[in-house]
This record gives C-alpha cells, structure tokens and sequence, in this order.
C-alpha cells in the first residue's frame, strides 16, 4: 500500500495539478488546494468530456481516477478519514511544496474544502437548536383514531403469514430503547416483528404497513444526537413551534420513536412529544435532507395502517417575525427591517448598496448568530456590542479587524472563517483560526505536513 506521507504516493496528482494550474502556482502567492476522502474528493482538475452521443465514462479520466486511488487506498491503510492539501511552487525547476492539512479537535471538517470548518471554541458545546428539549404539552393524547386492538386485527386480516415478536424481544427493545414501546406500535410488532428474512417478498410489508418496517431491533430514538448536525448549520436554524403545529419544530425528541424508513432515507416514527395542535402517538416523518423539524403523516398508527392516510392535516399560515432574518439584496432590505426582540439568526447575504451598521441589533436578548459576507458590514468593531452572541461567521478581513481590535466577543462557543475556496490560501486560514482559538485557550486547529519534490 502506498504511504500517505510519501512523496511520491502524491505524485501523479502534483503532476496533473501542476500541468493544470503552472501559471497559478508560479505566481507570488499562488496555491491549489483541495481534499480527498475515501467517499468522494474535492481536486481543481478539469475533467475531459466525453464524445459526441456517449455518456461520460471512468476511462475518460482514468489519470485523475488512478492518482486519486492511490491516496484512497493510503488513506485507508493510514486509518484517516480524509486529508486536506496545499500545492505550493518550490524554487526547484518544475519543483512543488506540498502541505497536508490534518485538522485536530478544534474543528469540524470543511464541507468539499481545504479550509477548516467551524472553530469549536467551548468542549461539548452545540449549537442552541440542538440544545432544544421539547416543550412539555398539558393536555395532550392520544388521537380518537388510536386503537391498538384494531390494528392488531387488521394486520392479522391483512398479512396472515407475519411472524410476530415474542414478549421476550419486546421487553428487548424496550430495555434497549430506555422506553416502553407505545401501545400502537407494540401491536404493530407483536403481528410483524420486521426481519426481512420473513419475507420473499418485501412489498407485502410494505404495502399493508406504509413503510419499509425496521426489525425491532433496529428501532431507535431519533433524539437530537441521532441526527449529526454541523455547527455551520444548526446555529442558522431556529426551533420554531406555535399553538397551531402538530409537530414540535425541534432538531431531534426523546419522545421520537423511529420504527420504519419511506424507502428514500426520510425516517417513520412515533411521536410522544406532539406540539400544541398534535397528538400523542401520532406518526410523523423525518426528512433526511434537513436539520431541523418533522412532517405530520397521520394522527395515529392506526390512522395510517388501517385507514390508509398518509397526508397529515392541512397546517394553518400564521403571520409572526422570524427568528431567523436573511438581509441581502432579494430578501430582507434592511437591519432595522429584521430586528425585533426576539431575533435569534441575523444573516448578511449579497448586498450592493452601502454597508451596514449593526446598531439596529444592539441589545437584542436572543440574538445568538451572526453571518456576515465580504463588505457587508460599516465596522466589523461594532459586533463586540452583540454580547449574547455564541457563533460568529465572517470573511478574513473583518476576523482581523475584530482581532486588531481585541473585539472578539469573549462568549463565542463556535466560530466559522468564510474563506474563498480556491482564492483564499488555507494555511493563511489556519493561521488566523489559530489566533481566534488562542483567545479561547483551545489548540491549534491542524497538524501540517510539508513534503517537497519534483511533480513531473
């Protein structure tokens, strides 16, 4: 297996990286940069068409395909994950300085990047949606629709060749799970305990529950840490519930008990914690593709199985300010239009008029986030006024701003430097998250590798 740290593991792709970006990398200052994975990576190389009337083919790009490989496979004999990489021309003839990124336990990894991803500025620390326990419901039950009886019967009628969980791999799952299985789907089990080697064919399941049903021992709750969410995104996201929600717009319940799968990765679930127009019990479904919130299916298990309703119930549109406000050229026009007290998420997107001051945000209670694009903001300064902050996201040039000024807000628990993919050099990034984790008494956010040689 070829060595990760050897020169000439890398080789193949400095060669066609340097063929690709010469003028690049012998400019002052010029990199190339990007990342590997055994999943997938991230490499500024173009990547050749394929002729005329055929689909594009490996072959068409065996070279990129066979140099990526090599550093796959030296990645999985190293035990890493993924390495992120600096390309630096070297006063050798043809010569190149290649530094390997390995971040530490100071950041999340990037997203298709070199750069760092979020600073972690505080151990343990989450983003405040996935701190959010649901709100208790006083008054909340059951659906009408709700009867384990019926269901079981129907079950029975509908699939007469189920085999069913013994009481001994209930009480299993439920010794698992630290819960009792709700009624409904107790029932539910005890006719089809859901192992697919029941079946030779899966769609009867299917058809008669509504989902692919998981074995038993594969239900779980889909608590907030069941569902891995990065800070870049979780502290933009607001938990949203009013009296009108069925379902609790949280990130993740202990009272979500997931017990099937739509066959496309969104997940089926039972849900003890319903909102204040929800019932308890009640089927709901969990998107894959999102961070936060669920999907009301039916207001009962037996209201989707037997009566074969998927739908939810119409959500009714009620007109209140958001806590998350997106300033910029489309959306909100102005600060002053977005802040009101109870603010939690301030965006600053694409804008083409004068920067702006933030002093229409000064005082707010909640505001806990604030993400900022090159030349949005007057005085990057005026941030330190923002005392409730816990993450803070912005170009390079405004983190040196707050630095030079000693204006970090000392409260941060996260941080996100929003650097230019290929413009911006990435060791120059960890550099200046280092000096933003330094304020914290965190470590440095990388261990870097420098190997030279000749690409060609």
């Amino acid at each position: 297996m070829p060595a990760l740290h050897d020169f000439t593991t890398w080789q193949p792709l400095l060669r066609l990286l340097y063929a690709a970006h010469a003028e690049a990398l012998t400019a002052p200052g010029g990199h190339v940069a990007g990342q590997i994975g055994p999943g997938g990576w991230s490499v500024p190389l173009p990547f050749r068409a394929p002729r005329p009337g055929r689909a594009s083919q490996v072959s068409d790009n065996q070279e990129q395909f066979d140099a990526v490989g090599r550093l796959v496979d030296a990645l999985k004999e190293n035990g890493d994950a993924d390495v992120s990489f600096v390309v630096e021309a070297s006063p050798l003839p043809g010569g190149v300085r290649l530094h390997l990124i390995s971040l530490g336990s100071s950041a999340e990894p990037g997203v298709a990047t070199a750069h760092p991803g979020t600073l972690l500025l505080a151990d343990g620390a989450l983003p405040e949606p996935v701190r959010r326990l649901p709100e208790p419901v006083p008054g909340a039950g059951p659906a009408p629709s709700a009867d384990g009886e019926l269901l079981r019967r129907t079950l029975r009628e509908r699939l007469p060749g189920a085999v069913g969980a013994s009481a001994e791999e209930i009480a299993a799952a439920e010794a698992r799970l630290g819960v009792p299985l709700p009624a409904e789907l107790r029932s539910l089990y005890q006719v089809v305990r859901g192992r697919y080697e029941d079946w030779d064919d899966l769609r009867e399941p299917y058809d008669t529950v509504g989902c692919e049903l998981l074995p038993l021992d594969e239900v779980y709750v889909a608590d907030a840490a069941s569902r891995h969410v990065l800070w870049k995104f979780g502290a933009m996201e607001a938990v949203v519930t009013g009296p009108e929600d069925a379902v609790q717009g949280l990130v993740g319940s202990p009272g979500w008990i997931v017990f099937g799968d739509n066959g496309g990765g969104d997940r089926i679930a039972v849900d003890l914690t319903p909102g204040p127009d929800g019932h308890v019990g009640q089927v709901i479904i969990i998107g894959h593709e999102g961070n936060i919130g669920a999907g009301l299916v039916a207001d009962s298990l037996t209201d989707m199985v037997v009566h074969r309703h998927f739908d939810g119930r119409p959500v009714r549109t009620v007109e209140r300010p958001p806590l998350v406000a997106h300033v910029n050229h489309r959306s909100v026009p102005s600060i002053e239009a977005a802040a009101h007290p109870g603010l939690e998420v301030l965006s600053l997107g694409v804008w083409k008029k004068e920067p702006l001051s933030l002093s229409p945000v000064f005082g707010l209670p909640r505001l806990r986030t604030l993400s900022a694009r090159p030349g949005t903001l007057a005085d990057p300064r005026e941030i330190a006024r923002l005392t409730h902050l816990e993450y803070l996201e912005l170009p390079p040039a405004e983190w040196r701003a707050l630095l030079d000024a000693g204006a970090v807000p000392p409260g941060l628990l996260a941080a996100g430097i929003e650097a230019h993919r290929q413009r911006d050099n990435p060791l120059r990034t960890i550099d200046l998250a280092n000096e933003i984790l330094a304020l914290h008494g965190r470590p440095p956010v990388a261990d870097v590798t420098v190997l030279e040689g000749v690409a060609s």
